[in-house]
């Protein structure tokens, strides 16, 4: 079983903001499978899929993003999921917006999201799919400016690198991480 976990902040108000671009891909994917994540368990909301005979879960944690690890740990170990079937997308603020990067493993860069999962999975051995998003650009703080919407001028580049994202997901689940990393990088 794979697992695809999609990074961002719960509610409204968040939903399209640089921060939650994890869960703009995700749900973009689950929606080009008819799927939707209609089941919740240990503060994530989760979908369970089959692709080219692979089983799959999805799953969108529901605490706030530096809490991700704290309904994800639980969640794994429900379905019994390895660490090498995971991968993780989220934003990424050293890669332009638009950009995608692949990575089999890592330290947390500065993402809050991304060391509650490190520190409840007891290891950073887990891929990882990067979307860019920018840097704020003059003294906007780096937190007011995830929680920004995006540009309407970005959004192009927003939508290419979710569709890429979705490639590079769907490349991991019927090849390899390593194929998608070759294809995507």
């Amino acid at each position: 079983m794979k697992c695809i976990i999609g990074l961002g902040n719960p509610g409204k108000k968040y939903a399209k903001t640089r921060h939650n671009i994890g869960f703009m891909m995700l749900d973009e994917f689950a929606t080009s499978y008819q799927e939707s994540f209609n089941q919740h368990k240990f503060k994530c909301n989760y979908s369970t899929m089959h692709l080219n005979g692979e089983k799959v879960l999805l799953i969108q944690p529901q605490t706030f993003m530096n809490l991700s690890g704290e309904g994800v740990r639980p969640l794994l170990d429900y379905f019994k999921i390895k660490t090498e079937d995971i991968a993780v997308v989220y934003d990424d603020l050293d890669l332009p917006t638009g950009k995608i990067r692949l990575r089999e493993k890592g330290g947390h860069g500065g993402h809050n999201g991304i060391r509650s999962l490190i520190d409840h999975l007891g290891t950073k051995e887990f891929k990882r799919i990067r979307l860019g998003i920018g840097r704020p650009e003059g003294q906007m703080a780096v937190v007011d400016y995830v929680l920004q919407n995006f540009q309407k001028d970005e959004l192009p580049a927003v939508k290419d690198s979710i569709h890429r994202a979705m490639d590079a997901v769907e490349c991991f689940i019927i090849d390899s991480f390593k194929e998608a990393m070759n294809t995507f990088n």
